[in-house]
């Protein structure tokens, strides 16, 4: 994959339609504590079905900093492309900023979706999820220098 956008955007573009496709109606809360639920009864028996609820919820949570964890570091790569620095200012504010109006578009979209909510909490969680991808980022930099391979 020597192309440029192959190489970076592709990834991006791949990782939004994931996103995507769990803002569908199959990865509701309905559903998916269909096999969490069960999951977490199996490995914490007796726990009370309110505690099962709440770890439900948190998983879920999660979820959503991961999925945006991914696409902030796929973004900032992108960005990056293949500059010899490790690290530049326009790359992270560009990276929160497409994160959260990803997060914006993909919260309007649930709007959409009977059994999803629409919710600006979940757009806050969504984009700490690119700021901690930031932050790992800059850590790794700081620490561990840059190669111009990898994620970051």
């Amino acid at each position: 994959m020597n192309h440029p956008f192959l190489r970076y955007w592709l990834p991006v573009l791949i990782w939004m339609g994931v996103i995507f496709s769990m803002s569908t109606g199959t990865f509701s809360a309905d559903h998916t504590s269909r096999f969490i639920g069960p999951l977490l009864r199996f490995l914490l028996p007796g726990y009370p079905e309110h505690d099962i609820a709440v770890l439900h919820g948190l998983i879920r949570k999660a979820g959503h900093v991961t999925e945006y964890f991914i696409l902030g570091l796929l973004f900032f790569r992108a960005l990056r492309g293949n500059a010899r620095q490790g690290w530049q200012l326009r790359w992270a504010l560009c990276t929160i900023l497409a994160v959260a109006v990803f997060a914006l578009s993909d919260e309007f979209h649930q709007s959409w979706v009977a059994s999803r909510t629409a919710s600006l909490v979940d757009v806050s969680i969504d984009s700490a999820g690119g700021v901690l991808a930031l932050i790992a980022i800059l850590l790794k930099n700081r620490f561990f220098g840059h190669a111009n391979s990898g994620l970051a």
